[in-house]
């Protein structure tokens, strides 16, 4: 497949879903990821007619569907009540998987309140290895993203946000659990791409996720040229670790993000990456 062909967009929460694999095919897209949270797309939404429908939809354009979890659920919940709802949620997620046809749930590691960081982690792994068992049995998989930092000082930090957390998750051991690899998070981190791409097996990766940001800056999701990534030197590291897999635009608008894979597709050919 062509590198233009593998780069997809993330909708989000932009669209309907059935409007999103329309607007996708318009747009040649071979794939698309999206949340399930809120409005016409709620989980509550989907029963079997309408899965079946998107099922249909998948199938006539030849899209591949990605789910994206809402981070903002913490995945290291602990606390009684809330800690369950947070598994029935990350189990609706799995649940769609082979009911829409899609080809996985992405998912969080969690965050921490500074001060309960050990036993945040704990409990995340522990959910993580419960529901990457159920995905076994529901036939779905299951990719785990590093995320972002956050500044130093705050109070809430992101889990898995550098390659000694990601790699805390990392021995949970299932054919149904992958990895979502967020070039733009790397950036952010000493480590940077270089130090994540050294420390990853692509054969693991599923989904690389793009967008430019500020080395070593804070969290902002900007179209590419707008920050410092180096996505042609990116784009050389990842393909010559062997990843065969999609990437995913994930800034700004929608027209920014179909606008911008022309754009990729020759920082990689410029870097010497083959792209045809």
């Amino acid at each position: 497949m062509k590198l233009l062909d593998r780069i997809g967009v993330d909708v989000s929460r932009r669209l309907k879903l059935e409007t999103a694999l329309e607007w996708a095919a318009q747009n040649k897209l071979r794939h698309i990821d999206i949340q399930l949270d809120v409005g016409e797309n709620a989980l509550p939404k989907f029963d079997a007619k309408r899965c079946a429908g998107v099922r249909k939809l998948l199938d006539k354009h030849g899209i591949e569907l990605g789910l994206h979890t809402n981070s903002a659920v913490n995945v290291a919940e602990y606390s009684p009540h809330v800690s369950d709802a947070v598994t029935e949620y990350l189990k609706h997620y799995v649940d769609l998987v082979p009911k829409l046809g899609a080809s996985w749930t992405e998912m969080h590691a969690g965050y921490h309140f500074s001060k309960d960081k050990k036993a945040r982690m704990e409990a995340g792994k522990e959910r993580l290895q419960r529901i990457v068992a159920y995905a076994e049995k529901k036939k779905a998989l299951v990719l785990l993203e590093n995320l972002n930092k956050e500044p130093q000082d705050a109070e809430v930090h992101y889990l898995a946000h550098t390659v000694e957390e990601w790699q805390y998750y990392w021995d949970i051991k299932s054919s149904n659990f992958k990895l979502c690899f967020t070039a733009n998070h790397a950036h952010l981190v000493p480590e940077g791409v270089e130090g994540f791409v050294k420390a990853l097996d692509f054969k693991r990766v599923r989904e690389v996720r793009l967008a430019d940001t500020w080395r070593n800056g804070h969290e902002v999701h900007l179209k590419p040229g707008a920050g410092n990534l180096d996505f042609g030197n990116m784009f050389k590291l990842i393909e010559g670790a062997g990843f065969k897999g999609y990437y995913t635009n994930a800034f700004t608008t929608l027209d920014d993000m179909v606008s911008a894979r022309p754009f990729l597709v020759e920082k990689a050919r410029a870097a010497g990456v083959k792209v045809d």
